[in-house]
């Protein structure tokens, strides 16, 4: 076989052999559409898609505000700002994405760090130091500008709708190693593992460092919802708005390992015997939520709300110690890109992890087209 016989194969192009994605959360999903978008051919395989209700599904519950966070690296801080630039953009572009405008009033208990939120200023609008009396007298300091919230109940079923209708497509099925994917899409070159704490478990990854985390948040039907309270410090404590869904979220807690799902094989990091189910309301944490959600912001939230105005959101987040895991390897002939263990953090670094993920496979590609 000559040269030119050689060039006359049939493989198909780096572009339209199909990125695969694990995991359909809002980084996979954020991720596949930011490829679409730029032209790669997208297939994600996920066990629960946008739209399920499922706890382990953490997408579908987030609080999903955007809030600058302290104590994380520049490189960092821009993935955070670009997420702001993107969803601002959705925002802008009217209510179908699910993303809204709002106030914010930010209240320190003490004097911010060097390292602190305040970096955000340079990426929110609207931002101004309050004067003292414009707060209560127990905080060191107080911000306010404008920030974005996102409503995870109509932005996953978008995200999905974007997705299809840029010629993704969605597989559901449970994945026990990445060696299965490799196996189902053996033409694929690029591979995106975003499974979350999912990747504990697969057999080719097992990262100890991740864990689930339980959250549980309370919802509360209100006409003010425009205006987010934010307290920083040991009595950590948030008032979300959702203007789109007429209400808002109250938080937060973290409770790391309560679970009781056998199925899970995760019995070993129970804790005592006498607490709910992860998937059932624990109703002194409702309580204690309100209760701080009202010292917070008793012009939002009443000290004793309605019956009927409040409901519960639980959901388990992906989290991992020592921060989240974004890198890229390669393993024979493929490209395996890793962005997992966001925790609390996922829609706030969405938009700008995908953008980076992009910026990988456009890399992987650029090495496969120079040989």
């Amino acid at each position: 076989m000559d040269e030119c016989d050689q060039l006359n194969t049939n493989e198909v192009p780096f572009s339209q052999r199909p990125v695969v994605i694990l995991g359909a959360g809002i980084i996979g999903c954020a991720t596949a559409r930011q490829l679409l978008l730029n032209g790669f051919s997208v297939v994600l395989v996920a066990e629960y898609l946008p739209g399920d209700q499922n706890i382990y599904y953490a997408s579908a519950w987030a609080g999903a505000a955007w809030h600058a966070a302290g104590g994380i690296t520049p490189d960092q801080q821009y993935l955070q700002a670009v997420t702001h630039r993107i969803l601002l953009k959705m925002a802008q572009d009217g209510p179908e994405a699910g993303v809204s405008i709002v106030n914010a009033r930010e209240y320190l208990e003490q004097k911010p760090a060097r390292d602190s939120a305040v970096w955000g200023k340079t990426v929110v609008s609207k931002f101004r130091e309050m004067s003292p009396g414009e707060y209560p007298p127990n905080f060191n300091c107080a911000w306010a500008y404008e920030t974005l919230v996102t409503d995870p109940t109509r932005h996953m079923p978008y995200l999905r709708k974007q997705v299809e209708s840029l010629g993704g497509r969605f597989i559901r099925q449970r994945v026990e190693s990445l060696q299965q994917l490799y196996d189902m899409f053996p033409e694929s070159q690029v591979f995106i593992n975003a499974s979350g704490w999912g990747s504990k478990t697969l057999t080719d990854v097992q990262d100890d460092n991740c864990f689930p985390e339980r959250g549980q948040n309370v919802f509360l039907a209100t006409d003010q919802c425009n205006t987010l309270h934010f307290r920083n410090g040991k009595e950590y404590t948030y008032v979300i708005p959702r203007p789109l869904s007429k209400g808002v979220v109250l938080g937060g807690v973290k409770q790391q390992g309560n679970l009781y799902e056998k199925s899970l094989n995760f019995s070993q990091v129970r804790v005592q015997s006498n607490l709910p189910r992860s998937h059932e309301v624990d109703m002194d944490i409702a309580r204690d939520e309100i209760a701080r959600a009202h010292r917070l912001a008793p012009e939002i939230v009443p000290e004793h709300p309605a019956a009927e105005k409040v409901s519960y959101i639980i959901g388990i987040r992906p989290s991992r110690k020592g921060g989240f895991r974004l890198d890229s390897e390669r393993k024979g002939s493929r490209v395996v890109l890793s962005a997992y263990g966001f925790g609390g953090g996922g829609y706030t670094f969405s938009y700008g992890i995908a953008d980076a993920l992009v910026k990988m496979v456009e890399r992987a590609e650029r090495e496969n087209v120079i040989l």
